[in-house]
This record gives structure tokens, C-alpha cells and sequence, in this order.
């Protein structure tokens, strides 16, 4: 397996990981519990790393911080749009 490979093996595992996040997001219509600040500074160093694998240039580096980005845009505003005003649900506490 190539360096070039590894890479991009690597980018699509922890770029995929982002999908499940907005997957649930999507399918419970609820962000509540969704960091602003956690997915912010994703988005920022997200961002940073495009910009340093235009730089290089490396594939491997481009490609996984243009999904990721997207998949935390993507994030960020179904926190907007889901999360804003409704309360996280009580946690429910075992009875015995």
C-alpha cells in the first residue's frame, strides 16, 4: 500500500465518522446536545488543514478536510436549526 493510499484510507475513516453524528441529528430532529464551541474548533482546524494540504499539495489532506468541513457545516447548522430553543430530554433515573 502506497503512502498516497494510507492517506486517503485514513481521511475517508475519520471523515466518515462525522456522518453517524448527523445521521442522528437528522433522524431525531434534535441538536440540543451537540457542542457549538466542540464542532466550531473542528471547523476551524478543519479548515486550517485545507488550507495546509493546498499548500503541500496533498490529496489525502484536500480531500478529507473539503468532506469533513462540509459534514461540520453541515453540523453547525442543523445545530442552528435543531438545537436552538428546545430542552435537552430529563435523563431518566432506574427505579427499584
Amino acid at each position: 500500500m502506497t503512502t498516497e493510499a494510507i492517506g486517503l484510507a485514513a481521511a475517508a475513516l475519520t471523515t466518515a465518522a462525522y456522518v453517524p453524528q448527523v445521521a442522528r441529528i437528522v433522524r431525531t430532529r434534535s441538536a440540543h446536545d451537540i457542542s457549538w464551541w466542540m464542532f466550531g474548533v473542528m471547523a476551524m482546524g478543519s479548515t486550517l488543514w485545507l488550507v495546509y494540504g493546498l499548500r503541500l499539495p496533498s490529496l489525502p489532506v484536500v480531500a478529507a478536510n473539503v468532506v469533513t468541513l462540509a459534514l461540520l457545516t453541515l453540523i453547525l447548522a442543523l445545530k442552528w436549526l435543531y438545537g436552538r430553543d428546545r430542552r435537552a430530554p430529563a435523563l431518566r433515573t432506574p427505579t427499584g
